[in-house]
């Protein structure tokens, strides 16, 4: 059984593996594609699951995460394959009091070899979060959901302003949901330190920014899930857009007005609408 508020590293772990088997529901992490990590603030025993260790350079220097633990997949490891083996496919780094370098805890014998590729951006949204905001947990997955890449090849679609209003005109929930909307970065190179930063400063404000002709970045300050559980309403956002596309552009969609009034009912802080 899964939580949405994990308590212990069993719990972070199945959460883990529930997250990385709803994206692939969604085709949002073909092959090795898609990448996922869980900051925690406490002492986790990691001896039992992962008693392998090596000392490793970490590619973003975080001081301070120094003393947390950073439950990261593996470069070429399947999302998909997280919930039946997470020793397998995940890796722990404690990361070091100076922040520049961190004890991987692994399973040898099992498909980890080293952290994602674009660990640097985990471990930079994490320190931005954890070390800003003190939270002692935090959650971050990078997925590539079809619909709201395709969208983002399309030039109308490459703006800000112009995917939320795509996203967030077919369904009331979607606003109750997503209030900031999702930031939209252009095309930057995927692992590289002008993704990394403009990934961080799009996060504060958001909990997913687009990475054009890419995928998407999402975090959650309660879990996996909760991450998971963002990009599930982004990318129907924009499968209804796709469809309404390939129908013709025939769908009214939820008006202005519309939106406003759902705004009101349930609360939403929100900006998209003034």
């Amino acid at each position: 059984m899964t939580t949405s508020r994990p308590r212990n590293l069993a719990d972070v772990l199945a959460g883990m593996g529930a997250a990385g088997r709803r994206l692939n529901e969604i085709d949002a992490i073909e092959s090795g594609a898609g990448n996922l990590s869980v900051c925690l603030a406490w002492q986790v025993d990691l001896d039992p699951l992962f008693p392998d260790v090596t000392t490793i350079e970490l590619p973003w220097t975080a001081p301070g995460l120094a003393g947390c633990t950073v439950l990261v997949t593996g470069t070429g490891c399947r999302l998909r394959e997280v919930a039946e083996a997470p020793r397998e496919n995940v890796g722990a780094v404690v990361i070091g009091a100076d922040g520049a370098s961190g004890e991987l805890h692994y399973l040898a014998d099992g498909n980890f070899v080293r952290p994602t590729s674009e660990f640097n951006s985990h471990l930079a949204v994490h320190a931005d979060h954890v070390g800003r905001r003190g939270l002692s947990l935090h959650a971050v997955i990078h997925a590539q959901p079809p619909h709201l890449v395709q969208l983002s090849h399309i030039p109308e679609y490459r703006s800000t302003e112009s995917m939320n209003h795509a996203l967030l005109r077919w369904e009331p929930e979607t606003l109750v949901q997503l209030p900031a909307g999702v930031e939209f970065l252009p095309f930057m190179v995927p692992g590289s330190q002008e993704l990394m930063e403009n990934t961080v400063r799009g996060l504060r404000e958001h909990v997913i920014v687009i990475w054009a002709k890419h995928g998407l970045m999402a975090r959650s300050d309660a879990s996996p899930l909760g991450a998971c559980d963002k990009i599930e309403y982004a990318e129907t956002g924009a499968a209804y857009e796709y469809r309404d596309l390939a129908g013709g552009g025939r769908g009214e969609g939820v008006s202005r007005d519309e939106l406003r009034r759902v705004r009101d009912a349930f609360g939403v802080v929100t900006d998209l609408l003034d």
